[in-house]
């Protein structure tokens, strides 16, 4: 189904957002993905819309309603950006693997498709299993990857729940700790594990991560 993106800067106030809804519901349109932030009593609200039939219409409408200052259409970021590679872990691994991820998702882009790649650095139990969790709620996430010499504990009950609740595969790294057990793949070289989960989330990759889960290379 098509998706039609619409960006909205309004003035801040109780019940916009409720107003805005209804005009999209009254045009048979379904709220795919949403966002709002807000600063100095300013806010760029942004919709992603499936079943919108005239967008223009849709504009015109939300153009007439109070405190909005201005609203266009884009592409939606699955278009633009497309899936997203996550990559959680030690500073020294996670370089690795993001070198591994870019260089092959600059492969399958320069063909067409859209594949990016997130990063964060990071250290602790605690902070890791909070990171994990939260791929969850990320727009797009297509895989994760976690990269460092020993997880476990919290963090592999986080990849548990990832995998269980949102269904988003999970790569590790050949380390100590228990998170390799619950992972779907694990790799030990830090490049080819973001080569890999590059391929698993490419439309055009002849590589299916269900017929070597639970292995390691």
């Amino acid at each position: 189904m098509d998706i039609v993106g619409i960006s909205i800067l309004v003035r801040d106030r109780k019940g916009l957002l409720r107003d805005l809804s209804a005009i999209i519901a009254d045009h048979g349109a379904n709220i795919e993905y949403i966002q709002s932030v807000s600063q100095e009593g300013r806010a760029q609200m942004y919709f992603e819309l499936t079943g919108a039939e005239d967008p223009q219409r849709i504009l015109d409408e939300v153009r007439e309603v109070p405190d909005v200052l201005s609203a266009e259409t884009y592409r939606p970021f699955k278009q633009i950006y497309g899936r997203r590679v996550i990559v959680i872990g030690g500073g020294a691994q996670v370089s690795q693997v993001v070198m591994g991820a870019v260089s092959e998702a600059d492969r399958h882009n320069i063909r067409g498709e859209r594949i990016s790649v997130d990063t964060i650095p990071l250290v602790g139990e605690e902070k890791l299993a909070e990171a994990v969790r939260a791929v969850g709620r990320l727009h797009r996430a297509g895989i994760l990857v976690l990269a460092g010499s020993i997880m476990g504990g919290e963090v592999a009950e986080a990849v548990k729940e990832l995998r269980e609740k949102h269904g988003i595969p999970v790569i590790s790294l050949n380390m100590a700790g228990s998170v390799p057990e619950v992972a779907d793949l694990v790799v030990s070289d830090p490049v080819q594990a973001g080569v890999m989960a590059v391929m698993a989330v490419s439309e055009t990759a002849v590589f299916d991560i269900e017929k070597v889960r639970g292995k390691r290379f």
